[in-house]
């Protein structure tokens, strides 16, 4: 039998293709509310202008895909557009739009926010799709969703992954699972949530503050420690000057990438370790988790590493936050992870392993590293060649072992800092816990006597 054209469905028919069958849906949420796709939400959804833009002159504000940071616009990242009269009627947003990015990394893919009345005029960049509603949905509340775990993980399972950076397309967008409800529900659940983050946010940014005030006191102790200043006193106690410090270039000291183990005589069966990017803490500086593999599924395509080697995260944005890590002890002494790590391996006699994880994860050298970065936004990387050729002042093997004592015990003063950070992470735990009870109807503002979200729904399928 042919299929229905959709002017011949009847409405019945339409509301069961746009609710979301229940072996499709992600999880439970209560009676009254149901489950749909996005494109049920939406009156239209349109891509970007690509209109060329200029800083000089009278302008008109564009978004960027820059600009998309903080579930909000980033007014200090925006584009501008001199010629008004090339901007089509369709570019221009008005209020209660939502703006998703759809191409960068994956942890870029997704990111939303609500344009509010405030932000106007604004003209609809490129990179960034326009998400306009329909009645039945409430911007606050979509945009809300838009932060939960369980969206994350259906942009994820959608994505189009290509070399150097991922993608999702408006058909793959607008067929995402939204559990929706009534518009009182939708309110307010909207009024909870946002003043509660505003103090959460707030809450954030002081810890934040207390945190950089730290980051500037330990660079500088350690601009103290790699100029000399902070083992004067040893020099001198030892009778050696500056003029024992070697002036070369990294690679001098150290091989980086080396050459990966010969597996051939190695059984594919044998346990080995695995450690992906998100195992090395960019707070601790210290892989915090390794996984257990098989040597035949990670000989090929992976990073090699040994005990004692330095991992450095190449990629934006992990390189900018300080991935970075010392390999401790490895699964039959084995190991592999990311290809988006650098390997140092140092030669013992030249360069401690210690003393040079403190040296590439100061601050001013990863500044250094961002400014060489090259590849397509979202994707760029450092050269290895910026690396190997980066000159370098190295003391004696012994005094580099007296700066990391010095180090190890100046640092270990700011071990209460690791309680703000961990204070941090809960911050966004909590948030992403009350999203969660949020959109299973769980925060006790759910009235089951209020109109179902279907009749909305069905409401909006009888006008199309």
């Amino acid at each position: 039998m042919a299929k229905k054209k959709q002017s011949e469905l009847t409405i019945e028919e339409k509301l069961q293709n746009a609710l979301v069958p229940k072996e499709e849906q992600p999880y439970k949420i209560p009676n009254n509310w149901c489950w749909t796709r996005l494109e049920y939400l939406l009156k239209e959804i349109c891509n970007g202008t690509t209109i060329k833009q200029n800083k000089e002159g009278k302008t008109i504000r564009v978004t960027r895909i820059e600009s998309l940071q903080n579930n909000t616009i980033d007014f200090n990242r925006i584009g501008n557009i001199v010629d008004e009269s090339l901007i089509r009627d369709k570019d221009w947003y008005v209020e209660g739009d939502i703006v998703i990015s759809h191409i960068n990394s994956i942890e870029h893919v997704g990111k939303s926010a609500v344009i509010t009345a405030d932000m106007l005029p604004l003209v609809h960049g490129m990179n960034l799709l326009r998400l306009r509603l329909n009645n039945i949905c409430n911007p606050q509340f979509f945009q809300l969703y838009t932060r939960t775990t369980d969206y994350k993980k259906s942009i994820v399972n959608r994505v189009n992954r290509a070399v150097n950076q991922v993608s999702i397309n408006q058909k793959q967008l607008c067929s995402l699972e939204i559990p929706i409800t009534n518009l009182n529900e939708q309110q307010r659940i909207v009024n909870i949530i946002e003043p509660l983050f505003t103090k959460l946010d707030k809450a954030k940014e002081l810890i934040e503050n207390t945190l950089a005030q730290f980051e500037q006191n330990k660079m500088a102790i350690l601009h103290k420690a790699f100029t000399g200043e902070l083992t004067a006193k040893w020099r001198k106690k030892n009778n050696i000057d500056l003029s024992s410090w070697e002036n070369g270039i990294l690679m001098d000291f150290c091989k980086i990438n080396p050459k990966k183990i010969d597996t051939k005589e190695l059984d594919d069966d044998m346990t080995v370790s695995f450690i992906p990017m998100p195992c090395v803490s960019d707070i601790w500086g210290k892989i915090t988790k390794k996984e257990l593999r098989k040597l035949g599924e990670v000989k090929k395509g992976y990073t090699n590493f040994c005990e004692g080697d330095v991992l450095f995260a190449k990629i934006t944005p992990c390189m900018e936050n300080g991935k970075s890590a010392i390999v401790d002890k490895l699964e039959n002494d084995i190991g592999f992870g990311s290809t988006e790590f650098y390997v140092f391996r140092c030669n013992e006699n030249k360069l401690n392993n210690k003393y040079l994880h403190y040296f590439v994860r100061q601050k001013t050298f990863r500044d250094e590293a961002k400014g060489e970065m090259t590849g397509a936004v979202g994707q760029q990387r450092v050269p290895k060649t910026f690396l190997e050729n980066y000159k370098i002042k190295l003391p004696t093997i012994e005094e580099q072992q007296e700066i990391v004592n010095i180090l190890d015990k100046l640092l270990v003063k700011y071990s209460k800092i690791k309680d703000l950070e961990k204070q941090l992470e809960q911050i966004e735990l909590l948030k992403k816990a009350i999203l969660a009870k949020a959109f299973r109807g769980e925060l006790g503002t759910n009235n089951p006597d209020e109109e179902s979200a279907e009749v909305l729904l069905k409401e909006i399928l009888a006008e199309k």
